[in-house]
């Protein structure tokens, strides 16, 4: 019996099956990725609900040790949250504010010492001050509606911001149910790898938030000193911003670093800009070679480039938030990965 000759050669035909294979996994996730933007109002709180279970399920299982019952112990474990998330907000508020017109002043000096000294031929200060006014007339007629969007903002903030909390609460309590509510969505077969995967991604949402609000703290806590010390302004506020932008790995660090620098040098002057400086190369020195190694060891550990690429995704689909919510959906999707790989990949000879 005479066979027909295949069209492709058989190289050929497997670039085209990995590629309709590609394409295929491309579109499922830009389909993913839309249907999250379109219904961001659902979505966000479920996520922030997801990294709060993820940080706050250790204190949930010590009381539930302690034999508290499960109601109970998740209602006081969000009462705790909300005591320590409120007290922390009002103390960066405070510092901020306290000390907000000071760390402004010093960067509007920074500002003009290096545009005296790296400033464009024609370029001033002044000059720029008249378009930002000439800006500000021509758009002030919008003030009322910016005013009314901003308004809008800040309840939908709340209202995700308590919709996160109750989510948090039923995520706590019914902790337990999650795999076999897992297991009856999926087929029958594949229970073991779902749910093994969804282990996988949970331990490394939980790791990488544990991990990154204790590194949080400590860069905070080093940065702080070193700026109290070297009596730069605004010490407090500073490392209060350290703290909070340490959540967006490397450009947090970036970002904030040189804040501080900025403001040292606008008040302090050139030697203790280069000391703040050197202490913030200092304590990333010691985040990046002790404090990462140590805390996240058990967890999923990404590479840098695919850490910068994650936070330019999240930035380009959903601003700050999305560079917020990028790293650990990338850490969940890498231990989704390496469970398959786990299960699937090939030995190695």
């Amino acid at each position: 019996m005479q066979t027909t000759p295949a069209l492709l050669p058989e190289p050929a035909r497997r670039v085209a099956a990995w590629c309709a294979v590609l394409l295929l996994v491309a579109g499922v996730a830009a389909v993913f990725v839309w249907l999250c933007v379109v219904f961001k109002t659902a979505v966000t709180p479920v996520l922030l609900a997801i990294l709060g279970t993820a940080l706050l399920r250790p204190l949930h299982r010590r009381l539930l040790r302690m034999k508290v019952q499960k109601s109970l112990s998740a209602g006081l474990t969000v009462v705790a949250v909300l005591t320590v998330v409120g007290g922390a907000t009002y103390i960066v508020v405070a510092a901020l504010v306290e000390t907000g017109d000071q760390i402004v002043a010093s960067l509007r000096q920074a500002a003009t010492d290096i545009a005296r000294h790296l400033g464009a031929a024609g370029t001033s200060l002044d000059d720029l001050a008249k378009n930002a006014r000439t800006l500000l007339e021509k758009f002030g007629g919008t003030a009322a509606s910016g005013v009314i969007s901003g308004i809008s903002v800040v309840g939908e903030v709340l209202a995700t911001a308590v919709l996160a909390l109750l989510l948090i609460f039923f995520f706590l309590r019914d902790s337990d149910r999650a795999a076999g509510a897992l297991r009856s969505l999926v087929p029958a077969g594949t229970g073991d790898t779902v749910e093994a995967m969804a282990r996988r991604a949970y331990e490394a949402v939980e790791g990488f938030m544990r991990g990154t609000t204790l590194v949080a703290l400590v860069d905070a806590v080093l940065i702080g000193v070193g700026l109290l010390v070297l009596d730069v302004p605004g010490a407090v506020g500073l490392a209060a911003l350290v703290f909070v932008t340490a959540y967006i790995p490397y450009l947090g660090a970036f970002l904030s670093g040189a804040v501080a620098v900025l403001v040292a040098l606008a008040d302090r002057g050139f030697v203790i800009a280069l000391w703040v400086l050197g202490i913030v190369l200092a304590v990333q020195v010691i985040e990046g070679n002790v404090l990462q190694p140590m805390v996240q060891s058990r967890t999923v550990q990404m590479h840098p480039a695919a850490v910068m690429l994650a936070i330019t995704a999240g930035a380009s689909v959903a601003g700050i938030l999305g560079m917020l919510l990028a790293v650990p959906l990338t850490a969940a999707a890498t231990g989704v990965l390496g469970e398959l790989r786990t299960r699937y990949g090939a030995d190695t000879p």
